[in-house]
């Protein structure tokens, strides 16, 4: 058994001793460092070399926390020297030794990037460890700093490509009412390439999309939105079905950086006063249909291959499909239903995404989207959530603006806000800061 005083002592904490690189040629001036770290309160792990070619080779083997580096060496003089150490070692704390005289030249070798400078001769012991120790926490901070201004660009480029995926609707009247969802996959952290757009042309049709393109990060994105604004393009010049399909295609083939990317989508259009949508699928997963007497069920016409899987091959027919009245469609990318579910490989599939929305069939279209949505990200918790983005629209037709037509916002002249100005952007932005 321990004795009381003992078991009362507590160990001092462990400090990791920073590993310093001395580039001297003087031995004299090596000596005098060797005798500062020795009586220095911060033990450091001390190496000497006498060259910038020795450094270099030094740096090759092992990054230390700190250079003390003397001006005036065989093959380097003055600032050069700091420059050589930077090109080398661009994370590394350099203090610069510097003689009685030059003051100034430590002072322009701080400027030029290096994180102190120390006169020999007139350092003491703990000055000098006080002088290492902040060169190193203040080279951190510079490094902390530099990540995370190339972060908060980052972060604005992908807000600039997320709105070029995720546009505002174009309605020109009423009978329909959109509800447009996106959220951003949380085990990757990357943006993706899913897309959608909904554009009303002149004679009343609407014309919806939905779309991903294989893939995470910014070219994927930036197809995404190579994509959508060609489709929105080809819709308002009345180029639609496997013509649109093709040349969606064709740009897609001259746009991708890598061969092996591919993109599907589901491209629809319901002509005015009509009880039927034209679709064209090419790869894209079915549809929910969504029926005034609360039923759901999973639609999945026929169609052709997903872009860039063969190209020049026009496949892709076009298919009609019942709107019974008062009925909706709710489009969606794969990563609503590809999440694993508990702790095991099993995934929530089509089949338990359709049960999922039978569930909440009674549910309004805002609420039975952002409800579906935060289900299987329930699901998916477990490991991590969905590690696919989700794009979600729901397209619910009224006939004249008759009947319920309270889950878009509508202002004084007809048009549908469609819950997607604002309303995506805030699930985004909670979907981040969770």
């Amino acid at each position: 058994m321990r004795s009381t005083a003992e078991s009362d002592t507590v160990a001092p904490p462990q400090v990791s001793q920073p590993s310093v690189l001395l580039v001297e040629d003087d031995p004299g001036d090596a000596l005098l460092v060797e005798e500062l770290v020795a009586d220095s309160a911060l033990k450091m792990r001390l190496q000497w070399v006498r060259s910038m070619s020795e450094a270099r080779e030094a740096l090759a083997f092992e990054m230390p926390d700190c250079v003390l580096l003397d001006l005036h060496l065989p093959d380097a003089q003055g600032l050069e020297a700091v420059s050589m150490i930077q090109s080398q070692a661009d994370q590394v704390a350099v203090v610069v030794l510097t003689g009685l005289a030059e003051e100034e030249t430590g002072l322009a070798a701080v400027a030029a990037g290096a994180q102190d400078y120390l006169v020999k001769g007139r350092v003491e012991p703990e000055l000098f460890g006080r002088a290492v120790r902040y060169a190193v926490q203040r080279k951190q901070a510079e490094q902390a700093a530099v990540a995370l201004q190339a972060s908060q660009m980052q972060a604005q480029e992908n807000a600039r490509l997320e709105r070029g995926l995720l546009p505002r609707p174009l309605l020109r009247s009423a009978g329909v009412d959109v509800v447009a969802r996106y959220r951003p996959g949380r085990a990757r952290a990357l943006l993706g390439g899913d897309f959608y757009d909904i554009v009303q042309s002149t004679d009343g049709t609407v014309h919806a999309l939905i779309g991903d393109v294989s893939g995470h990060g910014p070219d994927e994105a930036a197809l995404g939105v190579a994509l959508r604004i060609a489709w929105r393009t080809l819709v308002l010049s009345g180029v639609t079905g496997p013509e649109q399909v093709g040349r969606l295609e064709e740009i897609m083939l001259a746009e991708r950086v890598k061969p092996y990317v591919f993109a599907t989508l589901t491209s629809l259009s319901v002509p005015a006063g009509e009880q039927h949508a034209r679709v064209t699928r090419a790869g894209h997963p079915g549809m929910l249909l969504r029926t005034a007497d609360g039923g759901v069920e999973w639609v999945e016409v026929a169609g052709g291959p997903a872009l860039g899987v063969a190209p020049g091959v026009l496949l892709w027919p076009v298919e009609e499909l019942p709107l019974p009245e008062g009925s909706a469609l709710v489009l969606f990318t794969d990563g609503l239903f590809e999440g694993h579910v508990g702790y095991g490989r099993e995934r929530l599939g089509e089949a338990g995404l359709l049960g999922l929305a039978r569930e909440l069939a009674v549910l309004a279209p805002e609420e039975f989207v952002d409800t579906l949505i935060q289900r299987a990200e329930d699901l998916a918790e477990a490991q991590g959530g969905l590690a696919d983005d989700v794009a979600v629209v729901h397209l619910h037709w009224h006939g004249n603006g008759d009947g319920n037509a309270g889950d878009g916002n509508r202002d004084g002249d007809g048009r549908t806000e469609a819950v997607v100005g604002s309303r995506h952007k805030n699930s985004i932005g909670e979907q981040r800061r969770g």
